[in-house]
């Protein structure tokens, strides 16, 4: 008769559970010496293996807390070749040693623990929602009066050349008017001109005349 064991799930991790053995897992927040119910993502009986999520629900799973260690020290070192760039730096697991004490199929879901309880009293309810207030239906809203469209001042259209008269061979070419010549100005006849008037005769013409006689 073989005997039976579960895959549990803990820390986002899987291990195979059976009675009297004993699992590492990361740190769980259960002190020494208390009960932790694990839960099982699959069971194997002696007849048969249960996968169903209903039936998973009956599958205990209980192991004690036989104490908090921390995993090896794991060295990290860093660098980049020919940039001068080291760095060291270290890491070490915080882990829950277990010990399984019961595996087993029960009949019915088991009750919920008090730690289970305790948790779930713990987490904050959602609040109710309160239902929204009916809107009241907008008012019917008058269509804008249309704007009469500006009217656009029309294109102007090119005026139409005439087509040249064309000239026949027989038809001879008008002959030119002479331009009138315009009269020329009449001269202003000019102005007489005075006589100058003559100075007298100087003394000394008289001295010469009395000389004489």
């Amino acid at each position: 008769m073989a005997e039976s064991y579960a895959i549990i799930e803990s820390g986002g991790k899987q291990y195979r559970a059976e009675k009297g053995t004993t699992l590492v897992v990361d740190r769980l927040k259960a002190d020494e010496g208390a009960k932790v119910n694990l839960r099982a993502v699959m069971f194997a009986g002696d007849d048969d293996v249960v996968l169903a999520g209903a039936d998973l629900e009956k599958v205990k799973v209980e192991a004690t807390v036989a104490g908090h260690e921390r995993g090896e020290k794991i060295r990290i070192f860093k660098y980049k070749a020919k940039k001068g760039y080291r760095k060291r730096a270290g890491h070490r697991s915080e882990l829950t040693r277990l010990e399984v004490t019961e595996v087993k199929m029960l009949s019915r879901k088991p009750a919920a623990s008090k730690a289970d309880a305790d948790q779930a009293e713990a987490k904050p309810k959602p609040a109710a929602k309160k239902p929204a207030a009916a809107k009241k239906p907008a008012a019917a809203k008058k269509p804008a009066a249309k704007k009469p469209a500006a009217k656009k001042p029309a294109a102007k259209k090119p005026a139409a050349k005439k087509p040249a008269a064309t000239k026949t061979a027989d038809e001879k070419p008008a002959a030119k008017k002479p331009a009138a010549k315009k009269p020329a100005a009449e001269k202003k006849p000019a102005a007489a001109k005075k006589p100058a008037a003559k100075k007298p005769a100087a003394k000394q013409a008289d001295k010469k005349t009395e000389d004489d006689n």
